[in-house]
């Protein structure tokens, strides 16, 4: 059984995979007012208010949904990332992606986007 915890997870962001990491990003820049928290030529992260966006290209990872967790290894080995955060997919009852995310030394259970 789940411990109670009034607390709510967060969900951290939404990743989709585009075709063309430019033009995706262009028509988000100018659609909407988003700030780019990171770019290479394989994928993005951009921040709303309330979420953060993830396009990532064919390959690189697939579409998910990205939950932070302070104890993420409890789902499986977590795989290390460039920013110092590490993670591991799982995948719901319906086959969908979930990224379990941890944050070096740092709750998780924060508001807002970085």
């Amino acid at each position: 059984m789940k411990p109670l915890d009034t607390t709510l997870d967060r969900l951290e962001h939404v990743a989709f995979q585009v075709d063309d990491l430019d033009a995706a990003l262009a028509w988000y820049r100018d659609l909407f007012s988003v700030e780019t928290v990171y770019e290479d030529d394989t994928w993005a992260m951009l921040s709303f208010d309330n979420i953060n966006l993830a396009l990532v290209t064919q390959g690189q990872h697939p579409p998910h949904i990205a939950v932070e967790h302070d104890d993420a290894t409890q789902f499986g080995a977590l795989a290390p990332h460039r920013d110092g955060t590490a993670s591991v997919y799982i995948l719901d009852p319906a086959g969908n992606a979930v990224e379990i995310l941890q944050r070096p030394e740092t709750s998780t259970k924060r508001s807002g986007c970085e």
